[in-house]
């Protein structure tokens, strides 16, 4: 069946082919009501299809973002781009979705290949928030098109950005521990990223509210990968620690590895709070008591953040201040902590 063209519609309709795209582009024209309404009953009758690169050049928009993680494996990085992709769909954008395997460099490329793919805006998860890469500063500076950060932050880059409170969330996680009567709580964290340093200074408060003092011998470091936390989770098993707040779901994961190696159970020898609250832990009994950051939520402000800047008033907002916004996680209790 041959493609129907906007010449096709037109000759039906009695109208000029630039009266025709104008209405099915909802764009301000000169034209009656009732011929608006044949215009759009030919175009479905026909099942008329849009040129979406011809319309891209005419209004300079190509209706796509792209989006930049630096673990796509990642249980929770792999929810975010799920529920972005949907979100912007369902606003009429294509998400387009890159992995750059916690590589500044991969960073850099990546931001650069989709503006040259013509995106309208793009989405970052960077992959070192400690980064002194000035090639990728000054591209983030200078971007053409709008940047939200989401869940980690580069100093230095003034663009719009959310991401969930690290710091309380490892003290809500280590408080409940504590609440429970452990006074030995050990710790799996990525000292590498601002969000572990984070995480363990409010492991750190909830120790000194409790009057714990603090004992490094009892973090451990690992990255955000489960064969790194199964490594580190061997010198946790070789102290006195009663309870371990690990920082992220796949570290949980690695922990809980080893423990089931040991011939050990959670929480009857070990208690655990994991962070993220992932479907990951549905594969383990007993589900693992998590500090949430409710993906949906920080999905819906990234895209709102982004539609501020390239929807209908984009010309303002253009040139109005960065956003930034910080959300507040939950801890969500389920088995894995017994009481001392």
């Amino acid at each position: 069946m041959p493609k129907v063209t906007l010449k096709d519609i037109a000759r039906e309709v009695g109208l000029s082919p630039t009266s025709v795209s104008l209405v099915l582009n909802n764009r301000p024209c000169r034209v009656s009501e009732e011929n608006r309404r044949r215009i759009k009953e030919v175009a479905r009758r026909k099942h008329y299809i849009p040129n979406q690169i011809a319309r891209s050049l005419v209004m300079q928009q190509s209706h796509s973002f792209g989006l930049v993680v630096p673990n796509i494996q990642s249980r929770y990085f792999a929810s975010l781009a799920n529920n972005l992709e949907i979100l912007c769909r369902e606003k009429g954008y294509l998400l387009l979705i890159t992995n750059s395997v916690g590589s500044s460099e991969s960073d850099t490329e990546l931001v650069r290949l989709l503006v040259n793919r013509g995106v309208d805006g793009i989405f970052l998860v960077v992959s070192d928030e400690f980064t002194t890469d000035r090639e990728l500063i000054d591209d983030l500076t200078q971007l053409p098109v709008p940047l939200v950060m989401v869940d980690r932050f580069l100093d230095g880059v003034s663009r719009d950005r959310v991401r969930y409170d690290n710091e309380l969330g490892g003290y809500l996680a280590t408080d409940h521990l504590l609440g429970h009567g452990h006074r030995r709580v050990a710790c799996i964290i990525n000292p590498e990223s601002n969000t572990g340093r984070l995480r363990l200074a409010g492991y750190r408060r909830a120790l000194d509210e409790h009057g714990i003092p603090f004992d490094p011998g009892l973090v451990f470091e690992s990255d955000y990968y489960i064969p790194d936390a199964w490594q580190a989770a061997e010198g946790l098993l070789a102290t006195d620690a009663t309870a371990a707040f690990a920082s992220s779901d796949n570290i949980a994961l690695g922990l809980l590895k080893r423990v089931y190696e040991h011939g050990m159970r959670v929480p009857d020898d070990l208690s655990v709070v994991s962070y993220d609250n992932s479907a990951a832990d549905s594969l383990f009994e007993p589900a693992l008591t998590s500090i949430e950051q409710n993906v949906p939520a920080i999905a819906g402000v990234a895209v709102e953040m982004m539609l501020a800047r390239v929807g209908e008033h984009a010309d303002d907002a253009e040139y109005a201040p960065p956003v930034e916004r910080m959300l507040t996680p939950r801890l969500v209790e389920k088995d894995s902590v017994r009481a001392l």
